[in-house]
This record gives C-alpha cells, sequence and structure tokens, in this order.
C-alpha cells in the first residue's frame, strides 16, 4: 500500500482530520529519519542518467506505514534551527533556501514581532535571503494574529490581494509561494488552504524549525503544513535576528503559551500550554543584544503571561516551594512548584546593563507578589510602569471570563502596587460586550476607569472566538451596536481619567529616552518616559551632564531631561534641560 494511502487510513479509522494526520505522521518520518538506518529509510533513488527522479517517484519509494509505525514509539529528538540530514523524500539541495527571497510581513502583537524574528533566523541559515521589496519574493510568509474577528479578516483581505501578485507571475520566475504562519494557521488549519487555494504554506507557532522542509515540498506544487502544538518548544536555541538592528528597543520571548484559560480567550489553543525559556538561554540573548553595534536602550521581556515565569531546566531549584500569587486571585490550573521564577529572572536581566531600561509584558494580576514590586522599586533601570489587564470593573462578569479575581481584589492590589512603587504608571486592557453583559455590568466597568485612573488603556468590543470556553457555554448576547456604544463611553472615561492622570506630571522633570523627530513636526522630537507615555519637545541645543560647557543636540537613544510643560491623555509636551545617563538623572542640570 501507497504510504500516503495508509495515513489516510489510519485517519478514518481514528477519527483525525486530514490536516493534523499528514502533519504529525509527515513531521515525525522527518524527525526520526536522522536515527533509522540507510535500509529503513532508503535515500532518494536516481534514474539511470544520475538525476534525481521527480518528487511524487521519490515518495512513493519512502518510507512504508510500518516506519512510521516504529518511529512514533522512538524517542523523538528536538529539532536544531541548523539544517540537518533530510527527511527521505527531500534532497539535502531542496531543503536550502538556494537564495530565494522571502518577504515577511508582521500582524499583531509583540509576540509575532518576535516570532517573524525567530521564523527568519531559521529560514536564513537554510540559506534565503530576505527582501523589504514585494515584487522580487520569491516566498510570501504573513505572520498573522487571530485574537479578534477584525485581526483575521485583515489577513482574508491581504490574501485577496496577494492572489493577483501571484495570478501575474511570469512563468519565466521561480513560481510565487505564500505561506500563512502563526494563531491564524493554528486556529483554521485546514480552512484556509481550502478557502485560498493560492496558500501554499501553514505553519503555527511551534512549528517555525519546520519552515524549510515545509517550503520544499510547496516547490513541487504540494501544500504543505505543520500546526502541531509542543508542550516544550520554546526557540531556545535559536537567536532571532533583529529586523531592525538600528532601533533602540528589542524584544526577547522568556515563555510560550498560556494555561489560565480565560473564557474570552484563544491564545492557549493557538499558543498551546505555558513553558518557559532557561534563564541562561534569555541571558545569553539579552547580552548579545547589548553587545550589538549601536546603543540598545530598551529591552522589553515577552510573554503571554510573563510574570507567570517558571524556569524548571536546572534541577536544584525544582523543589522550591511555588511563590504565593496576589491577595484574593486564584488560577484555574493546579498550583505548580519549585523552578526559578519570575523576580529572579528580572533580577538578573536588569543586572546586564544598568543603562538600558527593562519593560515586561503582558502579565496577569494574579503573579505580582511582593517580591516583583520590591525589585521593580529598587532598580533604576526597570520600568515604574506595570501592565494591569482588568477586563471588566464587575466581579460577576469576571467570573464568567473566568480571570480568577473579584473586582475588590483588584483594586486592593492596584492600591498595593502604587503603595509599593510611588509614581507608578498603570495600564489596562478592557473588553466592552462579554456575554450577559448588562448595563449594570457596564457602569461597572466605566466606575473602575474613573477610580483607578490609568495612564494607558486598550479596549476592544467582545469578538467571540471558536474553541473558546464561552463559545461551547455562554452566549453572545450583547448586540453590536450596544458594543459599539459601550466601547465608546469606555473609551470617552479612559480619556478623561488618563488626562488627569497625566497632568500630575505637568511641572515635574522626567527623564526620556529620545526615539527620533515627531511625526508631526519635523522641530520635534519624540522619546518616551519611564512610565511608556510619548513625550514631545523641541529638537534644541542642551548641555551634555557628563561634558560640562558641551552643547549637543538629542539623537535616538540618548537619555534626556525633560521638563513637563503640558499633558493629554496621550502624550506630554515639554522643554529639553540636558543629556544625561539613568545613573546621574537624579543630579540637576
Amino acid at each position: 500500500m501507497h504510504p500516503l494511502q495508509c495515513v489516510l487510513q489510519v485517519q478514518r479509522s481514528l477519527g483525525w482530520g486530514p490536516l493534523a494526520s499528514v502533519s504529525w505522521l509527515s513531521l515525525r518520518m522527518c524527525r526520526a529519519h536522522s536515527s533509522l538506518s540507510s535500509t529503513t529509510c532508503p535515500s532518494p533513488e536516481r534514474q539511470e542518467n544520475g538525476a534525481p527522479k521527480d518528487f511524487s517517484s521519490r515518495l512513493a519509494a519512502g518510507p512504508t506505514f510500518q516506519h512510521f509505525l516504529k518511529s512514533a514509539s522512538a524517542p523523538q529528538e528536538k529539532l536544531s534551527s541548523e539544517v540537518e540530514d533530510p527527511p527521505p523524500y527531500l534532497t539535502m539541495d531542496e531543503l536550502l533556501g538556494r537564495q530565494r527571497k522571502v518577504y515577511l510581513e508582521t500582524y499583531g502583537c509583540q509576540m509575532n514581532v518576535n516570532d517573524t524574528e525567530i521564523a527568519w533566523s531559521i529560514l536564513q541559515k537554510s540559506g534565503y535571503l530576505r527582501t523589504s521589496n514585494l515584487q522580487e519574493a520569491d516566498v510570501i510568509l504573513l505572520v498573522t494574529c487571530s485574537i479578534r474577528e477584525k485581526a483575521e479578516q485583515t489577513i482574508w483581505n491581504r490574501l485577496h490581494q496577494l492572489k493577483a501578485l501571484k495570478t501575474r507571475r511570469p512563468r519565466s520566475r521561480v513560481p510565487l509561494r505564500i505561506g500563512i504562519l502563526g494563531c491564524m494557521a493554528e486556529r483554521l488549519k485546514e480552512e484556509i488552504l481550502n478557502r485560498e487555494k493560492m496558500v501554499d504554506v501553514l505553519a503555527g507557532p511551534d512549528a517555525y524549525r519546520d519552515l524549510p522542509r515545509l517550503l520544499a515540498i510547496a516547490e513541487s506544487g504540494q501544500q504543505a503544513a505543520n500546526v502541531l502544538l509542543s508542550l516544550d518548544e520554546t526557540y531556545a536555541d535559536v537567536m532571532p535576528v533583529q529586523t531592525s538592528p538600528s532601533a533602540t528597543s528589542a524584544f526577547v520571548s522568556i515563555m510560550r503559551g498560556c494555561d489560565n484559560m480565560c473564557s474570552y480567550c484563544i491564545v492557549p489553543f493557538t499558543r498551546g500550554r505555558e513553558r518557559s525559556r532557561p534563564v541562561a538561554s534569555i541571558l545569553e540573548e539579552v547580552k548579545k543584544l547589548s553587545d550589538s553595534p549601536g546603543f540598545l536602550a530598551v529591552m522589553t521581556l515577552l510573554g503571554q503571561n510573563v510574570n507567570s515565569f517558571r524556569d524548571n531546566s536546572e534541577v536544584q531549584f525544582n523543589n522550591v516551594v511555588s511563590t504565593n500569587l496576589s491577595r484574593g486571585f486564584t488560577t484555574n490550573y493546579k498550583a505548580k512548584q519549585g523552578g526559578l521564577r519570575f523576580a529572579h529572572l528580572l533580577d538578573q536581566v536588569s543586572r546586564v546593563d544598568p543603562e538600558m531600561r527593562i519593560r515586561f509584558t503582558s502579565p496577569h494580576p494574579k503573579d505580582f507578589p511582593d517580591e516583583v514590586l520590591q525589585l521593580i522599586h529598587e532598580r533604576d533601570n526597570i520600568c515604574k510602569q506595570i501592565h494591569l489587564p482588568a477586563q471588566s470593573g464587575s466581579s460577576r462578569v469576571l467570573e464568567a471570563m473566568r480571570r480568577g479575581y473579584s473586582r475588590e481584589a483588584y483594586v486592593e492590589l492596584v492600591h498595593h502596587i502604587r503603595e509599593s512603587i510611588p509614581g507608578v504608571s498603570l495600564s489596562s486592557d478592557f473588553i466592552a460586550g462579554f456575554c450577559g453583559e448588562t448595563e449594570e455590568d457596564h457602569v461597572q466597568t466605566v466606575s473602575l476607569l474613573r477610580e483607578v485612573q490609568y495612564n494607558m488603556g486598550f479596549l476592544f468590543a467582545y469578538s467571540m472566538r471558536q474553541k473558546t470556553r464561552a463559545y461551547h457555554r455562554l452566549k453572545d448576547d450583547v448586540p453590536e451596536e450596544v458594543k459599539l456604544r459601550r466601547l465608546e463611553e469606555l473609551i470617552t472615561v479612559f480619556r478623561e481619567e488618563a488626562t488627569k492622570a497625566n497632568q500630575i506630571s505637568v511641572g515635574c522633570t522626567q527623564l526620556v529616552l529620545v526615539e527620533g523627530l515627531s511625526k508631526r513636526s519635523a522641530t520635534d522630537l519624540c522619546g518616551r518616559n519611564d512610565g511608556n507615555l510619548k513625550v514631545i519637545f523641541p529638537d534644541a541645543e542642551m548641555e551634555d551632564v557628563n561634558n560640562p560647557g558641551l552643547r549637543v543636540r538629542a539623537q535616538p537613544g540618548d537619555y534626556v531631561l525633560v521638563k513637563i510643560t503640558s499633558a493629554s491623555s496621550q502624550t506630554l509636551r515639554g522643554h529639553v534641560l540636558c543629556r544625561t545617563t539613568l545613573k546621574d538623572s537624579s543630579e540637576n542640570c
């Protein structure tokens, strides 16, 4: 029997979908090849003239169904980002990029920005070239978001645009291949391949190591997919290639996935279970970025639930008692023990470069024990800004969302944070119109915005996602026009209260990291303060604290002291006093 016929027979008997079964078995075969002898996995046969047979012939001459069964029971070694021995149906040459040009397009959160850098690092080592010109690309890869319906619709619209580009491709050139990577690929799987026949490659967030193989299969004219989620993939050994080497900031992924299972959230189903990178791997990346050419001024630690970080790779720390949660908070999963926690990682990262600001996102309110708050307060280079997603101001809605806290517990935490970190800047997320939300629930959310007075906020209308607990157990019963009306009310109140909160800074002197020219004025510079608020000030000469008498103009990456003269809900304005450093910023100019 043909091996692919065996695959289809198994999928029917076990009830697997076609994409899941083929992906699983083909990936198993690919990973197991290096451990099989030449007698069990024969090399691709050649024609009499020495040329390799076509793809279909080599596939037919490949391993039988018994090889799949053998490899499934054998221990599997994790793929490295280096090019390994090819699977039996591909030659080494076919796995290499052969200088084909890749165009990468990123949508969604900072995690997707980091995923783009990981995917490019893997492809670069396989011989692909990067291009910023869509017209000259041989491969177009979209790193996608699936958190809301609008995010997915953006990708569908983009695919329609790319379809025309693919159709116009001259026959004299290499056929254009298009791939969907990330969360949307993981959520929709074969629907993308079936709905848009022009998509050649599908890779979930844990399958980027497999991109060279998937693209090699696509070169033969076949669609290729790997949407397997992993319990241990963190890409710890893959050094991301920074997409903007001249930038003053960088993102470092410290963990992947999420175990919180909030009822509205698709992340656990698109990015899998929570797992953390080893501390040693993270510190190695941070040090390399700090030592790289240019001046790296901001390092942001990334994760779906970054402050629940737990490195269990070092055995001697695996029996450590678990850190307590914030008071009044619970989890939807069994308490976890041992491992190096977020406070340890934050401490180590902040020691790499005292002149480099450290930020982190996104956290969950439950994971702010006192040791984390104390460390943020003590270290000058850990930004005094905390993202504290509330999602709702109603305890009843929070319970339906499975957030693990009440409104009262959340407000108590806010007060505790402000007592522990004087002058801290707070930001939050809110969802308008969640399942069953009443007008009274909405009013309670409005009152929370007024009570806390966040400096920054991210507000959205609820978007039902398939696979989530809300999809299976709740009803999306708030009319769309009501959701939008409530969202507009939340935005209006947020802006009013943020303006009040930001006006406290008027008359104060703040340390600002310069990012570049203001988008609205060629005579103004733009930067961000410790609380991550945008600060606009005139591009004028100033004194350099470390070189008395020297007059300079600020450059991207410089720290400057700015006296704030006005504030709005999103921006501060002021005039520059001097150029300084993090260490010397407390001194008067």
